[in-house]
């Protein structure tokens, strides 16, 4: 490409930013097959086992979605490629989401990842991540809340969530924990019972007690929800007396790196679980070699106390960041034309007979 090819290609890729759409340089796609060969970039390499799974269930799941909506989705990737004359596509960024909840109300931006490119046509890295936020939110429907999360450190994810409407709404402390000696005896009054169908609806009411207000509406959570999250996998602590949990804990994912991410969740006011039954649930969830990572909320003294004092790590800040999708109505032409005629027909109805008034009324 001659010099002044070059010129004219730079002005058209700046105006075309400074109109806030995506150049025809580069396009954001639904990850398919041969995009995988693509993805060499090191920010790429350690999401490689997502975005292959993501693309092994994502054409069953979209066939049986349209019959069964509740079914579970699997991650969706959203790939922003750069595409010029005689080059190959060459990726800049890619998104994961995936939805929390069987409803499909409420999803979350996974993993937002971006390549270091040079060339002197690609879109900046606030370019390419506004766009494949933008993409992933405009392209799922039905969703009320997306929520987002990252690390204190991490301002420019941040940036780039701003940008797109989400606002911080909790910050939280990431501490882990590794299994060590025996779990102490529980009181008499407080009863084990393992998280299944019959005690899911125990915890789920434990949790909603627990959850603020805000983040309950956004995160949107069924009693179907907290079963397909854990995977079954929890323990909960039970008044017998009141039979109502009061104490409960359960997985929420496996990150290959910090470990088993774990909730724990107990009734509020109750500071005096922070001992023995919160120490007999740990337990009772973590494994021999494997960490297990507990959420604090910053403002939580009494957890960051106990979780200090038992033996557990601060291994950073994360912040929760949310946004909330509305979309305008859809207007339903048929709906309408149909009352517009039914009020044009009005007037040659047949009114309705009136009845004949008994004698003795008269």
């Amino acid at each position: 490409m001659s010099v002044g090819l070059r010129h004219v290609e730079r002005i058209r890729l700046g105006m075309d930013r400074l109109r806030g759409s995506i150049p025809q340089g580069w396009a954001v796609e639904r990850l398919q097959g041969w995009h995988l060969p693509l993805l060499q970039d090191p920010a790429f390499l350690p999401l490689l086992s997502q975005l292959q799974r993501a693309l092994l269930l994502g054409l069953p799941e979209r066939l049986l979605g349209a019959v069964v909506p509740s079914l579970p989705h699997g991650p969706v990737v959203h790939v922003a490629l750069l595409r010029l004359p005689s080059h190959p596509p060459q990726p800049l960024g890619l998104i994961v989401t995936r939805r929390l909840n069987r409803r499909g109300t409420c999803w979350e931006v996974d993993h937002l990842a971006l390549a270091q490119i040079r060339e002197p046509f690609a879109p900046s890295e606030t370019e390419v991540a506004e766009a494949l936020v933008r993409e992933a939110i405009q392209s799922t429907r039905g969703v009320a809340s997306w929520i987002a999360t990252s690390s204190v450190l991490d301002g420019q994810r941040q940036a780039f969530l701003r940008a797109q409407g989400f606002q911080q709404v909790r910050l939280d402390q990431l501490w882990q924990w590794q299994l060590q000696g025996e779990p102490p005896p529980l009181p008499p009054v407080l009863q084990e019972q393992p998280l299944n169908r019959q005690t899911a609806a125990l915890l789920w009411h434990l949790e909603q007690s627990c959850c603020p207000a805000h983040l309950r509406h956004l995160f949107d959570r069924r009693i179907e929800d907290l079963l397909q999250q854990s995977g079954g996998c929890g323990w909960l602590l039970v008044d017998g007396s009141r039979n109502e949990a009061v104490a409960a804990i359960r997985h929420q994912n496996h990150h290959p790196e910090v470990g088993v991410v774990a909730e724990l969740s107990l009734q509020p006011g109750r500071d005096d679980l922070y001992g023995a039954p919160s120490a007999w649930l740990l337990h009772r969830l973590a494994k021999p070699g494997t960490p297990l990572v507990l959420r604090a909320d910053r403002d939580d003294d009494a957890r960051r106390h106990w979780l200090e004092s038992f033996g557990a790590t601060l291994m950073g800040e994360q912040i929760l960041m949310a946004r909330t999708v509305w979309r305008r109505q859809e207007a339903q032409p048929a709906r309408q034309a149909a009352l517009r005629l039914e009020a044009m027909l009005e007037q040659w109805k047949p009114s309705p007979r009136s009845l004949p008034t008994p004698a003795g009324q008269r």
